[in-house]
């Protein structure tokens, strides 16, 4: 199997302090701030589609649990509005989502098969970013962090479709000891704890906030596999893995290496080679990893016996030499990650270049100089680490003084169905009623696209609605063959 047969996607909650507003005021402003949107968009997304309580091991939820810290900043008495209304859903020029959720601005990629193209196309998440809180009024600062640092916490999710015949109890074991190991190469870095004692720094921003193995929530009870069955394809052939357990990195070479590794996982797992390794106590075994400043990575697994994070990482690795077929991306993936485990794990200089915990480490203790971990300067600068301003972040800082190596961006495109929708919103905008992942309604005509419709770049050269819904209908009919 080709890795890069896994349609991929990432889903970004931005951090949103607007001055002179406080934390009641969180939802309003991000539905304002979304809406400040100043790029051409398609407003009308379907969410017909949408069912975030069905679970992959066969029910569904009676309700999904509401945090009760962000609970307790409801306001009362605020105007009732319509959930299209506090969403405020734009759908983009280059088929991405972008929306209110939960307090945050959301940004979700079109969905891809190449790793490059997702990095730039959460890359250009970033500019939407920007340029909305230049167009939104207020003086406003973004970070793309997952906590506020006072007990609430943001996601970063990642979407991978898999085949359905996988199902809960194929996906959990192949998957879980992956997500566990990946932050040592993946992790956004963070300065104390929210959980648990206090800590100086740890290597994932997640790793608080984590409660079970595995449930369907994402905003109290958080699993490190989240067991949502929410396929936003044909769900008779696929499952959407929604990964929630990630950190949102600053550093595209981050980004890179954290989808493309559970996309190995995801692989090996559709050709039934996944390496075995039982975890005991996973939630404890994620925090532990996240607190280790000895960069041991120890995994207690079940019988008693004990292994590392390396070890994990590099039994995947070499599971998929041996039986899955690598692209040349692939490939280099597997490269830069055993580079980067052999740099963490004999201390040796370089990973900072490309893992942001590692440089945020390194920049956070420079600029102390002795100072206690405590200060709140500490955290001002895991902040500032996170800022989107191009002037006053720190990541910015470094990419300019050439600290961190730079990414190869691609031209980002949308590719696949996702290019079918980023050419219907841009051509044919005024003559759609809704989108969604996987279908198109015009004004007469319902089309539910295939869910891996092939990347045909002559969809932009056709001239009417009609032309290109004939396109696509014949594209639906050679791709069921």
């Amino acid at each position: 199997m080709k890795p890069s047969s896994v349609l991929i996607g990432i889903e970004t909650e931005y951090g949103l302090l607007v001055e002179g507003r406080g934390p009641q005021d969180q939802i309003q402003d991000s539905a304002d701030f979304v809406r400040s949107y100043p790029g051409y968009c398609f407003i009308g997304w379907d969410y017909r589609f949408e069912s975030p309580r069905a679970d992959l091991r066969g029910f569904k939820l009676d309700h999904l649990a509401q945090d009760p810290i962000d609970a307790q900043f409801d306001r009362p008495g605020a105007p009732v509005q319509t959930s299209a209304e506090i969403r405020s859903d734009r759908v983009l020029s280059n088929g991405a989502r972008f929306y209110n959720d939960h307090g945050h601005p959301e940004y979700a990629t079109p969905e891809c098969h190449s790793l490059a193209q997702l990095v730039a196309l959460d890359h250009v998440g970033e500019t939407v970013l920007r340029e909305t809180a230049a167009a939104f009024g207020r003086p406003t600062k973004v970070y793309k962090n997952n906590t506020d640092f006072h007990g609430a916490s943001y996601g970063c999710h990642e979407s991978y479709l898999a085949p359905r015949e996988l199902g809960f109890d194929r996906l959990f074991p192949a998957i879980l000891p992956m997500l566990i190991c990946r932050q040592i190469l993946t992790g956004a870095g963070k300065v104390g704890s929210e959980s648990g004692g206090w800590v100086d720094f740890q290597i994932s921003q997640r790793a608080d906030f984590f409660a079970e193995p595995a449930n369907a929530e994402t905003l109290y009870r958080r699993p490190i596999f989240n067991t949502r069955d929410e396929a936003h394809a044909d769900p008779n052939r696929f499952i959407r893995l929604h990964v929630i357990s990630g950190d949102a990195n600053m550093n595209p070479w981050s980004t890179w290496l954290k989808v493309g590794l559970v996309r190995l996982a995801v692989a090996l797992a559709a050709v039934g080679e996944s390496p075995i390794w039982r975890v005991a106590r996973p939630v404890e075994t994620f925090r532990r990893i996240s607190r280790d400043r000895e960069r041991a990575y120890t995994i207690d697994l079940e019988g008693g016996s004990h292994s590392n994070a390396y070890l994990v990482l590099e039994s995947y690795l070499a599971a998929a030499e041996k039986v899955l077929d690598l692209d040349q991306e692939d490939q280099h993936l597997i490269q830069v990650s055993r580079e980067l485990l052999t740099q963490l794990e004999q201390r040796l200089p370089g990973p900072e270049r490309k893992i942001d915990w590692v440089a945020k480490q390194q920049l956070i203790e420079s600029a102390l100089d002795g100072e206690d971990w405590r200060s709140g300067y500490a955290q001002s600068l895991d902040l500032a680490y996170c800022d989107l301003d191009q002037e006053a972040g720190l990541f910015p800082a470094l990419e300019e003084s050439g600290a961190v190596d730079p990414f190869p961006f691609e031209s980002p495109r949308a590719e696949g169905r996702a290019r079918a929708r980023a050419v219907a919103v841009s051509r044919f905008g005024a003559e759609l009623h809704t989108v969604s992942w996987g279908s198109l309604v015009f004004a007469g005509a319902d089309l539910a696209l295939p869910p891996d419709l092939p990347d045909d770049p002559d969809l932009i050269n056709l001239v009417t609605k009609e032309e290109f819904i004939q396109r696509l209908i014949s594209l639906g009919a050679q791709n069921r063959v």
